[in-house]
């Protein structure tokens, strides 16, 4: 093996890293579901039949697909046949409302949008889907449902599997060998301090090399078993599949998460890697009456996030597996840094692990971009092969982010004396709710569309199964009123169920605490947190 300074990056287009495992590796399990399996070639003949029917359809390189489906082999199908084409794949949140998907599908410039009349924990998405639709913008001229049944608007499984019948598989190949590692390979959406999500372009060398570097950090082999039960429009379960496809490895998940299933499948299905990630599903995991009793043995690893004593208590569970936790994001194609297997046990639970290869870091003060000492609080800034391209239509969003050719976070963090990353909260005025990035912002505005709202300030509150969950202060407009129940109800059905806020406490224009020209949200936070009597987590961190 050559030493570490002599290694190598042999990275190339998704859709060849597909060919590639199904060549080298075309009986080996590559994704398995409760109910199915499928091996790298027998999915690359899938991939390659969605390929053909997109073809079919008049989807060209360039174009955009998006996928709205809960987690099933036709959501993969949909997205690695995009990849063989040099089309970019648009996964959508399936907690999304219908003012969203209409914002994506406009935004995006989206050609067609592929859907399932499977259901998951969500509602019904052919009819969520049909309701947006109803002011179809003028780019979008398919919509496909892939599921057992019909639905008026859409075309449906017959369809698609027919549009391919004049597509020969070879030219589908011929157009892979044609991508290039910097054309866009997927857009993801994730919320912002603007008012809509908005769309992070990311390339095939920037998915294939954060998806490697990962595989490298965790040390993945062959012979893994990994399982991850994230939704599959989460970049948590993107690039992780390219991580364990690069290694030929085995990703087992699910259609909807069940702490009872989960057990069984972690047992049976004999798991090395537990990607168990955010609290939420952690949590019901290790707190299940059989968890003691089940048989994880065979598990080598475990991720998790949040706070440090969440984490030391899901390692003291899982024993002498190393539980691993990390920084990243949807604009560095998920990984930034990430804690190793073989690392000290407390640098493992009080950091986010060092840099990825390749990708590099620095904290700076958030005013003069000044790099500061170790342990010294900043904004983080990254710089690296994952990085995305741009912010889709919004070029001065994309300057102001990449000022002197770094990301600019807008996250606080510190670095150690070794280079080792603690996430410290957010600068910018976001909420990471079970995982999901949640602009204040955006709430804010869907609470100021009721009549009798005339301020609403949204701050993050701790949260045990969620981590964070949204607060709100609201002023109403004079002589209207409303109350907390009122205004929760009437963001339910309208905006996803993860923004909907948990609190509401109401305030006249009097009693807002302000600077000079804003209100010091800061404030209204500690308030919330005093009432509630919950400890702030960030300062705990910083030992204050």
């Amino acid at each position: 093996m050559a030493p570490p300074s002599r290694d190598w990056v042999e990275v190339c287009t998704i859709g060849d890293l597909l060919v590639r495992a199904a060549s080298l590796w075309p009986e080996k399990e590559w994704m398995v579901f409760p109910d199915e399996r499928y091996g790298y070639a027998a999915f690359l003949d899938r991939a390659e039949a969605a390929a053909r029917s997109l073809l079919g359809l008049g989807v060209r390189p360039g174009d955009r697909v998006g996928i709205l489906m809960p987690n099933c082999m036709d959501f993969l199908d949909v997205q690695y046949g995009c990849a063989l084409l040099g089309v970019s794949a648009v996964p959508i949140n399936a907690r999304y409302k219908v003012r969203e998907l209409r914002h994506i599908l406009t935004d995006g410039e989206l050609v067609a949008i592929a859907t399932s009349d499977l259901i998951s924990e969500y509602v019904p998405l052919p009819e969520l889907l049909a309701e947006a639709l109803e002011d179809r913008p003028a780019t979008l001229r398919h919509a496909i449902l892939l599921g057992s049944g019909t639905h008026d608007g859409y075309l449906d499984r017959a369809g698609f599997v027919a549009a391919a019948e004049c597509v020969a598989v070879e030219d589908v190949h011929r157009l892979r060998r044609a991508v290039k590692l910097r054309d866009e390979a997927m857009m993801m959406y994730t919320s912002g301090t603007t008012a809509d999500p908005k769309g992070c372009v990311l390339t095939h060398e920037a998915l294939v090399r954060t998806g490697m570097a990962a595989a490298d950090r965790w040390q993945t082999v062959h012979e893994d078993r990994f399982w991850n039960a994230l939704p599959m429009f989460h970049m948590s379960q993107v690039f992780p599949q390219l991580a364990h496809m690069h290694a030929g490895a085995t990703i087992v998940t699910t259609t909807r998460f069940d702490a009872d299933v989960a057990l069984d499948t972690l047992a049976a299905e004999r798991i090395t890697y537990a990607f168990t990630t955010f609290p939420v599903i952690t949590q019901a995991i290790i707190n299940h009456p059989r968890f003691e009793e089940t048989d994880l043995s065979t598990v080598r690893l475990v991720n998790e996030t949040g706070a440090a004593e969440t984490i030391r208590g899901v390692q003291k569970k899982f024993g002498a597996a190393p539980v691993v936790t990390l920084f990243g994001m949807t604009e560095t194609s998920g990984g930034i840094t990430w804690g190793a297997p073989t690392d000290d046990e407390e640098k493992r639970i009080t950091t986010g692990g060092f840099p990825l290869h390749g990708t590099e870091v620095r904290v700076v003060d958030p005013e003069t971009d000044e790099d500061l000492p170790p342990e010294t609080p900043g904004e983080i800034l990254v710089r690296g092969p994952g990085l995305f391209e741009r912010y889709h239509n919004d070029p001065e969003k994309t300057a102001e982010a990449m000022r002197g050719g770094w990301f600019h976070s807008g996250d606080r963090g510190k670095l150690d004396e070794d280079g080792r990353l603690t996430y410290l909260g957010r600068l910018k005025d976001m909420l990471k709710v079970g995982g999901e990035n949640v602009a204040a912002l955006e709430i804010e505005a869907f609470l100021g569309s009721h009549p009798a709202v005339q301020i609403a300030c949204v701050v993050g509150v701790p949260d045990a199964r969620y981590d964070e969950v949204p607060a709100a202060y609201v002023e109403l407009v004079p002589g209207e009123t409303a109350t907390e129940e009122e205004l929760i109800a009437f963001c339910k059905g309208q905006i996803a169920s993860f923004k909907i806020p948990r609190h509401v406490r109401f305030l006249t224009a009097a009693e807002w605490p302000m600077s000079a020209s804003k209100i010091q949200k800061f404030r209204l936070r500690e308030q919330l947190l005093d009432e509630l009597g919950i400890a702030d987590p960030a300062l705990e961190a910083v030992g204050a």
